[in-house]
């Protein structure tokens, strides 16, 4: 897998998103403090917050994907990620000096929604520029095996800091990260293709990426079953952070639950780091086969949350929730990005990416709030026990559907964007 970096601006791409993923990972933890401990925010404020982050996914996403077509896709990666750091650094500057309200802090992430949905559609696209389709699986693994070392010690020390110095702080290193990312992409040296300068027909072009999604048999069940998992995967999310934070068996809403809820999600990166090292190691099994092991592992491992005790045997059942399920997604999850990209053309990459993820994060618009609602309604136990159920559901029809026929195809049309200046990487083990 080292040998990917032997391709000309895949170690700044990768450096980048190092650099902004760490950063995230504590601002995970910092926003979930400021708005439940210091802006004292319901349970439906919370789903309503994590709404409105979401929400540009689901009503810009397929216009995201039109402008990382038409457009250089680095400038976009660029200047998303020097605006999100600005916009970042405003909600700690504001949440510092007690300005802020949760409304307004509401109004803020639904600004970084739309700026990071641009930045996610080109940053999918323009992987396959850098690096050619045998290499994807083995680029997109190094991607999520750096995540997933960010999120073993990004929210631990996530929670540290808002224990110890307050949730701005960690506000603001995030800030710091994203400026720091878009530098780093910005000295990417890498010729992209120009262009095309004709006029061409919006409708025409969402229609083509939309067609080229749910027209393929075997793309078309992954993305449906996929938006599917999103959906119950944002109910559990919210119910997940609220029962950490405020159950009376582990959070109590005191500050010390910021750290616990860290430590949890900390344990989750390093089942994701597990997963992504399986994945490496599972080179002969076809993506299809992952992606469904995936989808009927996830809900399983999701039962040790509404099954937790008190005491430190709860916190051990939570973390474990977390840990099984970022295996089971570190497992699949390169070869699944892998096998997208492999079998679109570079002209459709940025459509086709942001048709499959605005419609998964759009889920969270509609799963947060439901979230926070039937947390209040029925309890914290209760709705993960009816999202978990749900999330069963679609994986025993991803079982049966085409997807686990699905193979990253080598030779795909990604391919004719990157023309290797130094050796090839050999095949590398496909990982999700």
């Amino acid at each position: 897998m080292a040998g990917i970096f032997k391709y000309p601006g895949y170690a700044r791409f990768w450096a980048a998103d190092a650099v902004s993923t760490f950063g995230s990972c504590i601002t995970t933890v910092a926003l979930s403090v400021l708005a439940v401990v210091t802006l004292h925010a319901s349970n439906v404020q919370v789903g309503l917050l994590n709404a409105a982050r979401w929400t540009p996914y689901l009503l810009f996403g397929l216009l995201a994907g039109v402008i990382a077509d038409r457009c250089r896709r680095r400038p976009v990666l660029v200047a998303t990620d020097l605006a999100r750091g600005a916009l970042l650094a405003t909600v700690a500057i504001l949440a510092a000096t007690h300005l802020l309200n949760i409304y307004e802090l509401a109004a803020f992430m639904a600004v970084f929604g739309v700026l990071s949905l641009l930045y996610e559609a080109s940053h999918q696209s323009y992987l396959p520029r850098l690096v050619p389709p045998a290499g994807l699986t083995s680029a997109n693994a190094r991607l999520q095996q750096t995540s997933a070392l960010a999120q073993t010690t990004g929210p631990a020390l996530g929670g540290t800091l808002v224990t110890t110095l307050g949730a701005p702080l960690g506000m603001a290193l995030d800030a710091v990260s994203y400026l720091a990312s878009g530098a780093t992409l910005a000295s990417i040296r890498r010729p992209e293709p120009r262009p095309d300068a004709e006029a061409r027909n919006l409708r025409a072009e969402l229609r083509e990426g939309l067609t080229y999604v749910y027209r393929h048999p075997v793309l078309r069940s992954a993305a449906l079953t996929l938006h599917a998992r999103f959906l119950f995967a944002s109910i559990i999310s919210t119910t997940f952070t609220l029962f950490v934070l405020r159950d009376p068996a582990l959070g109590h809403g005191s500050k010390g639950a910021g750290f616990g809820l860290g430590v949890t999600l900390a344990v989750g990166g390093v089942g994701a780091l597990v997963g992504n090292t399986l994945a490496g190691r599972l080179g002969h099994v076809p993506a299809g086969r992952l992606m469904v092991g995936e989808r009927l592992a996830e809900p399983f491992a999701w039962t040790l949350a509404p099954l937790a005790v008190s005491g430190p045997a709860g916190w051990a059942m939570v973390a474990g929730a977390q840990f099984l399920v970022w295996v089971a997604l570190g497992t699949s999850g390169p070869s699944e990005m892998a096998y997208r990209q492999s079998i679109t053309p570079d002209r459709l990459q940025g459509r086709v990416n942001a048709t499959i993820r605005s419609l998964n994060w759009g889920m969270f618009t509609l799963g947060a709030p439901v979230g926070g609602l039937l947390s209040t309604e029925l309890g914290y136990r209760a709705t993960l026990w009816l999202a978990i159920a749900g999330m069963a559901a679609s994986a025993v029809v991803a079982t049966l559907s085409p997807m686990r026929t699905a193979r990253v195809a080598e030779d795909g049309a990604a391919g004719a964007a990157v023309e290797p200046v130094s050796p090839p990487v050999p095949a590398a083990p496909p990982q999700r």
